[in-house]
Formats: C-alpha cells, structure tokens, sequence
C-alpha cells in the first residue's frame, strides 16, 4: 500500500477524496448504499461537484468522529496492538484504488472501522462480539466498504464497530476479506469508469405540477316545498364549458399528462362536492326530483371524465415505464453481444436483470430511472465478469491441451469452471490418455513378443522334430543292428557245443545286446516326449510295456531334479525297479513334464498374490 500524507477531514483529503475510487464510495458504485445512489455518483465524478454539506449532515460527521474516537482504545484493546489513521492507495491492473482507515495496525493487518449504531446494525449485531456476530450478517454497503479497505492495504482483517454517541451500547465483530466481493468491487469500478466515459448529464423530467383547476362556482340551493332560490343554472353552463375544455386536450406532452391528472381529481371532489348540495337540497324538500336529477347527471359527467382522464394518466405512466424498461433492455443486450463478440463466441447464458422488479415501489421516474441504471450496470458487471472467466478458462484449456486438442472436442463444457479446476481436468485426461496410450503400446509390444516367441518355438520344435526324426532313425538303425546282432549271438548259441566255453560268453553277449536295444528305445521315447506340448494328456496312451528310469528323468529336466516321492505326489507312481534304478511307464513322460509345469505354475502365482 502507498500511504498518504493526508489528514482525514482537511482540504487535501477532500481534493483526494474527490478523485479517487474511495472504499466509501465503492458501496454506492455498486448500488447498494443507503445514502448515495449510482447515478448521483456517476454525476458527482463527471462533474466534479459534490452537494453542499448542510449543518445537519455536519452534525452526523461530527458525531460520527467523535464515536470513532471514543471506540479506538476498545478496538486497540481487542486487537492487542496499536491503531494509527492512514490514508493509502494501491494499483490493480489500470485502476487505483483508495481508502481512508480509521485505525491500521503498524504492519497493515488489521484495521478498524466504526459506525454508529442503528436499528439495522443492532439487527445484524446481536451480541456485544465480536465473536458472538456474524459480519456475514452486514448490510452489503458496509461489506463493501471494509473490502476495498483490505484490497488497499493487503490485510486479513476488519474490527467492525458500531456504538452510541455515549458508549453505552457498543457492538463488534470480525470481516474477513471475500473473494468474490473482491472481483464484484473491481468489475464495478471498471464498469463504472467505462459508463463514466459515455456519461451525458440528463435529467429525468418529473411530472410538472398541474396549471389547470377545474373552477366551478359553489353550487348552493334553497328550497322549501319548491326551490326559491339557487345557482343551478350558472353551475350547469360552467360546469359544460369546463367539461368541454377538459375532453378537448390531447394528451401529448408531461404538462398534458400532469394537468390531465389534476383535473380528474378535481372533478371527483366536485363531484363529492355537488352531492352534498344535492343531500342538503334533498334534507329541505322531496319535491324537486328535477334538480336531483339534473345533479345526478352532472355527477354523472364528471364520474366520467375523471374515470377517462385517470385510464389515459395510467396508460401514459405504463407507457413511460415500459420505454425506460425498454432502452435498459436494449443497452443490455447490445453489452451481452459485445461480451459475446469478445469471448469469440463461447458463452454462458446469464439471467438478465429483473428490470420490473428495479422500479416496483419507485414514486418518481428519477428514483426509477436510477433504479434502471443501477441494474444495467449491475448487468453489465456480471456480463464482463462471466467473459473474463471464459477466456480465462479457455486461455487455461489451451495451454494444458496443447498436443492434445483432438481429447476436447467437448471444449465449450469448460467455460463455466475456474482456471484451476479446467487444468486440473485437462491435466487429468490428457494423463488418463497417455496411460492409455502406453498400455496399448505395451499390449502391442507383448503381441509382438508372442508372435516371435510362437514363431521361435514353433521353428525350435520343427527343428527338434526334424533332429528326433534323424535321431530316431539313427537310433532305430542302431537298434536294428543291435537285434540283429542279439539274433545271431542266439543262432550262434544254439549251434554251440556246450562244452567248448563259448556259451556263457555268447548269453552275455546276447544280455548285452538286448540292454543295448532298450536302451536306445528309451532314449528315443524320452527324446519324442521333451518336444511335445507341456499338457496333460486328456486320456492316458497305451502302456507299451517300455520303462524309463528315474535317472533318465532328471538327466532330461536337469538342472531341475525330481525325487520318487516328487513324482508320487504328482500321481506317478513307480513301476519297477532295476537294481537301485527306479523305473516309471515311458508313455507317462509327457504328462509328468506337464504335471511339472503346472506345479511351478501354480507356486508363482500364489507367491504373486
């Protein structure tokens, strides 16, 4: 805040006062003060004459100091530090701001303001405070003021005070600044400074005071038995002529319109006035039913004419209202397109100003046309405002969806939401969608792997096939062989004379040759079994009768390793046994491997759980 050296209530702080954007002016800006209307304001600062203050109004400015005096040591006490005066301005944007304090703290945190107590302060304050009080409770004016203050001097805090002259009753609580006062209080001024460039001086003609009266003669009769004297004859001719002048006007301008109006009240008290002629006539005799009547229908005429002239008053009012109504609308909406042209298009629908709602209870088209003015500009505000907040949010959404935009085709829902919350919404789905993104590039990676891996594995088994396939026969070759050989040992046996010898050796030889035959069908089953599916078979093959030792097994899966008990608690159980090997069914090596599998299987994803 840049402080001031003024001395509030001298020359200069009036001269400072006078122009400048003041706190204490800034409830009147908005409409929304007691003691000044907008259109005064707007005419005090085009103009630069301020009404004259009057004795009585100096005499509330004196008691009105004299309270804030009075109230600071209270307020001092309250706050537990020391209060000055100070008069301070600061910038915002391209528009100052001012404020005079009646009492800041040295470091500007805390100020104090007063007023005297009223039957609306004493409603919004019912205890002695300030705890026990609600400055929510507060007359807007008096928010207003204390708002600007803060602004001013960038502090938390207003001490509202409202007491006596005397001190006897004193009510306090606590303002905290409000955000959106605060934006209402800056939209206002620049409002205020763009009507004060268009301000024409004009003035709202109030209806003129009549010039007409509708002179007739008293009307006076005498009668006893028959009328012996009266004026009847006079009244009736003026009577005439003047009900002929008055139906002769043409309703055209205010000065029609006020003597119009005039008359017709006039005509109704003479109507009021000639049947109590008629009633004292009537109170001397019953027999002048002719005067009565010749009464009756001036009556008559003039219950007429008055009925007339007050519809034509009344249109004319309706018709005045409704063109002030009309140029405020119009105004209204040529600013809610311009607003419009200044977002670029996007728009949020606002509710227009209650026009008919503004003048209801206004007895003068002055107060009316205020009335008018204060809503448009009220209008006006909350149209710049809502533009403002669009390109705001716009401005938002384009820098968080930049790379992005084709996620926003819904960009218009994020006009009505604040700057904050349209990035943290953008920030949100650009981010779900570049998780999105990168879950389907993983997915597509992981595709790819798989098809590669099926690939490999397809190729690694038709080459293994195609190894088994040369292995087998190579295997099936040497097996042959081996039989072949067995045979011959057998023939050879045979033909063998037992007593040379040669038998033990040839039954070895033959022993030999059949283990030598086993084997090599054993290492080809084992081998078929390593490159087909690791599935369990859905129904077991045929036992061929060939074996399979344990040994073979593990040689098969190693590095793993598997015992008897292993297998067993798969469901393979031992067949036989050669010496210390165990043997087990060839045909069941595929589902063991599977078997195998499965359980490793099975253990991971329990751990991963």
């Amino acid at each position: 805040m840049k402080t001031l050296n003024l001395i509030q209530g001298d020359a200069n702080w009036h001269a400072h006062r006078a122009a400048s954007k003041n706190a204490s002016d800034a409830p009147a800006m908005l409409g929304c003060s007691e003691y000044k209307t907008r259109s005064e304001l707007l005419h005090e600062a085009f103009t630069g004459i301020r009404p004259e203050t009057t004795a009585e109004l100096q005499r509330r400015f004196d008691d009105g100091h004299a309270i804030e005096e009075a109230q600071l040591p209270g307020a001092e006490e309250v706050i537990g530090e020391q209060l000055y005066p100070v008069v301070g301005c600061e910038r915002f944007g391209d528009i100052e701001l001012s404020a005079s304090f009646d009492g800041l703290t040295l470091l500007e945190d805390t100020a104090y303001e007063c007023k005297t107590l009223n039957d609306k302060l004493r409603a919004a304050l019912p205890a002695p405070g300030p705890d026990g009080n609600d400055a929510a409770d507060l007359p807007k004016m008096y928010r207003v003021q204390m708002e600007q203050q803060l602004m001013v001097c960038g502090g938390d805090r207003v001490l509202f005070t409202a007491a006596t002259k005397d001190g006897s009753d004193v009510r306090r609580c606590w303002y905290s600044s409000d955000a959106d006062l605060r934006a209402e209080i800056l939209a206002g001024w620049k409002q205020f400074d763009a009507d004060l460039k268009t301000y024409v001086p004009a003035e709202v003609k109030e209806m003129p005071k009549p010039e007409v009266t509708v002179a007739l003669p008293a009307l006076f009769i005498q009668a006893k038995g028959e009328i012996t004297t009266s004026n009847m004859k006079e009244y009736g001719e003026a009577l005439a002529a003047r009900l002929a002048q008055i139906r002769a006007i043409q309703l055209v301008t205010d000065q029609d319109f006020s003597n119009a109006k005039e008359s017709a009240k006039l005509l109704r008290e003479n109507i009021d006035a000639a049947k109590l002629a008629k009633d004292a006539m009537l109170a001397q005799t019953v027999t002048v039913g002719e005067a009565a009547r010749m009464i009756d229908a001036w009556c008559e005429d003039m219950r007429l004419t008055a009925l007339q002239l007050e519809k034509d008053v009344e249109r004319e009012d309706k018709a005045k209202k409704a063109a002030m109504i009309d140029t405020a609308r119009r105004a209204y909406d040529a600013h809610i397109e311009a607003a419009k042209a200044d977002t670029g298009g996007p728009w949020i629908v606002l509710v227009a100003p209650d026009w008919s709602g503004a003048i209801k209870g206004k007895r003068n088209f002055a107060s009316m046309q205020d009335a008018l003015d204060t809503a448009l500009a009220q209008g006006k505000i909350a149209a710049d405002t809502s533009a403002r907040n669009i390109r705001a949010a716009l401005a938002a959404l384009d820098k968080a969806s930049k790379g992005f935009e084709h996620l926003f085709a819904d960009r218009l829902s994020f006009i009505g939401k604040s700057p904050d919350d349209v990035r943290m919404l953008a920030r949100a789905r650009v981010t779900q969608h570049q998780a999105a993104e990168m879950k389907r590039a993983e997915e597509a990676v992981e595709r790819e792997r798989e098809r590669i891996r099926k690939e490999e594995q397809a190729k690694a088994e038709k080459e293994a096939r195609e190894k088994l396939a040369a292995e087998q026969a190579e295997t099936k070759r040497l097996a042959d062989e081996a039989a072949a050989l067995n045979k011959t040992i057998q023939a050879n046996i045979k033909e063998a004379d037992p007593d040379d010898g040669l038998t033990p050796l040839l039954d070895e030889l033959g022993q030999v040759a059949h283990e030598l035959s086993s084997s090599l069908a054993a290492s080809a089953a084992i081998k078929t079994a390593q490159v087909l599916p690791l599935t369990r078979p859905t129904a077991p093959p045929a036992d061929t009768g060939a074996r399979v030792k344990l040994g073979d097994i593990n040689a098969a899966i190693a590095p793993l390793s598997i015992t008897a008990d292993g297998l067993a608690a798969l469901g393979f159980k031992q067949e036989a046994s050669t010496g210390a090997a165990k043997l087990y069914k060839l045909t069941d090596l595929p589902a063991m491997y599977a078997a195998m599998v499965a359980h490793i299987e099975a253990v991971q994803a329990k751990q991963a759980a």
